[in-house]
């Protein structure tokens, strides 16, 4: 298994990196945030618990740390994955192998004590329960158990863990790049009084993510976009500048065309 090995210097560079990827690639990264989720209790550690539909995905944490939150972001990442690129252990990324039981439940143990470390900041677990990268529309969702196991281990220390629902969307609107939609739900604090199993907070996710995907869905099919800010701008795409030549010959046109002869009397 693979631990955190953060370096502030690495998380500095990570964030400047992200931001110059979605600049090059997307024509803007749109955030919906609920004005009170960055006011959660800092003593409480969370869970934001994300789909996992794209190569990107991951990339937007730490942008969204930086921008919401004074939190200590952990994520969890797939075995091999980390291995071809142990840089992310310098951001705040462990591994799970979920080949080998033994060492999963020693990644819930370790994800645990992350999220129940003392910190004058917030403990953050960025974590994906599908395991996979699968269509945005598949459903059901199907997520792993491993989630809820970490809320157990955490209720079992501290009695309170909030719970909160992300999702991302990617859609080709009116610009050749395409346009990244993060949205996040109210946070759902979880308490031993209203624990049901594993199985029930897995259940709960589920249905949950596949109802925040739908919604999400909607409001980008209707163009109800207002709630979403933009946090990222990209680069002018190769339509949008033929657009903005186009428009500035026009106007050169009308401003260098002769007015009419005069008539006097």
């Amino acid at each position: 298994m693979l631990e955190v090995r953060r370096s502030r210097a690495y998380t500095r560079w990570f964030g400047w990196y992200s931001r110059r990827q979605f600049r090059r690639h997307f024509h803007s990264l749109r955030v919906q945030m609920p004005p009170e989720l960055p006011a959660m209790e800092p003593a409480v550690p969370v869970i934001f618990y994300c789909n996992h539909a794209y190569w990107w995905d991951g990339f937007w944490s730490q942008i969204c740390t930086e921008l919401y939150f004074r939190q200590n972001l952990f994520i969890i990442i797939e075995q091999p994955q980390l291995d071809k690129h142990r840089f992310f252990t310098r951001i705040g990324a462990f591994s799970i192998d979920r080949t080998n039981a033994r060492s999963a439940i020693r990644t819930l143990d370790y994800a645990a004590r992350c999220l129940l470390a003392t910190s004058p900041l917030q403990n953050a677990l960025w974590i994906f329960p599908q395991g996979m990268i699968e269509h945005v529309d598949k459903r059901p969702l199907l997520f792993f158990r491993g989630t809820a196991g970490i809320a157990d281990r955490v209720l079992k220390s501290t009695g309170k863990l909030y719970l909160v629902s992300v999702v991302s969307r990617i859609e080709y609107l009116e610009d050749q790049k395409p346009e990244l939609f993060l949205s996040f739900r109210p946070a759902h604090l979880l308490t031993r009084d209203n624990w049901d199993g594993l199985d029930a907070l897995t259940g709960y996710m589920q249905e949950s993510t596949e109802s925040h995907l739908d919604d999400v869905k909607f409001q980008v099919l209707e163009r109800r976009l207002d709630g979403f800010g933009i946090v990222v701008r990209g680069a002018e795409s190769i339509n949008r500048r033929v657009e903005n030549f186009r428009a500035l010959l026009r106007l050169r046109n009308r401003n260098e065309t002769p007015s009419g002869p005069r008539t006097g009397g």
